[in-house]
Formats: structure tokens, sequence, C-alpha cells
């Protein structure tokens, strides 16, 4: 099986759509070898720092500047069935190659990669990355055709992580 994870259930219906995946189960879409999903935006943001300690559950002048020396994530509490229907499928055995279709950017980047992260889908799958441009037929059937490995997108991947820490930070 083929599974392609998309930001949006509106996009995961248009390519669905396309590579007929037409079947409706809870979360996903399923036919012709593909599974579709989505991640309905973030699925998974980072903690607030009273997570980290409670002391940090009120802002005090002794208790900032925080920074963490490692960054702590959770998935959102009101998407977590749907967290839980993709990370089940990224982690199905019978799922060979993921499609990572979410919004061609850094955040799109940021919000598939973070998913993959609190999913811990192992390395022995292949991942590739959809970049394209618009949700026509042949535009999707391209941007499949010519997926590259996630791998190429690393620096966007790292970009995306360093301009959330920054947020977070500020």
């Amino acid at each position: 099986m083929e599974l392609v994870i998309t930001e949006k259930p509106s996009v995961a219906q248009s390519i669905a759509q396309v590579i007929g995946a037409t079947q409706r189960c809870d979360g996903y879409l399923k036919g012709s070898g593909y599974i579709v999903s989505w991640c309905v935006g973030h699925l998974v943001t980072m903690s607030y720092p009273d997570r980290y300690d409670e002391k940090y559950r009120q802002w005090r002048f002794d208790t900032i500047p925080f920074i963490p020396q490692e960054f702590k994530y959770e998935v959102i509490e009101s998407v977590k069935k749907q967290f839980q229907i993709v990370s089940a499928l990224l982690n199905r055995k019978d799922v060979h190659t993921i499609y990572v279709c979410t919004d061609s950017g850094r955040e799109g980047e940021y919000i598939y990669r973070l998913v993959d992260q609190m999913a811990q889908v192992p390395d022995t799958k292949t991942k590739r990355r959809v970049w394209i441009d618009s949700q026509t037929e042949e535009e999707i059937l391209r941007g499949i055709r010519e997926a590259k490995d996630l791998s190429e997108y690393d620096n966007l991947s790292d970009a995306a992580y360093l301009r959330a820490k920054e947020d977070y930070l500020m």
C-alpha cells in the first residue's frame, strides 16, 4: 500500500479522486492500492512551559526567560482522534511508501515532520515529498510521479523547526 498524507481534508479528497481512492473510512479514504489521509492542519504542537515544570504555569519575572534545553511536543487534544488515525496508518506494516502532500512550503513541511516524529514512523519506510502548485489532475499525477525523497527537504524542515522555536521563545 502507498499512503498519501495531506494537510487538509479537501486536498485529500482531490488527490484521492485522481488516484482512485474512493472508499470512505473513518479519517481516510482508500482504493487502487492507496490510502489517503489528512492532518486537519496541525495535529502536534510545542508544549506549553508548564509541561516542563509547574512553576511556569504563571509568568513571573523570576522564571523568565524560559529557554528549554530540549523542546517538547504533544498531540493537540481537539484533534487527537485524527492523529491516532494518521499515526496508525503511518505505522501499518503493509504501507511501504508515504507520499507527503502537505502544503508546499516551510509550514507544510513542519506539519508533516511533527506528525512523523510523534508517530515514531520507522526509517525503513520510503518517504517521498510531493511538491505541487495546484490540485488539477495533471499536477497531482506529475507531483506523485516526480516525488523526491523526503530527505531532500531536510533543510526546509530544519528552517521550519527553527522558526517555530524562535516564535516559541519570543
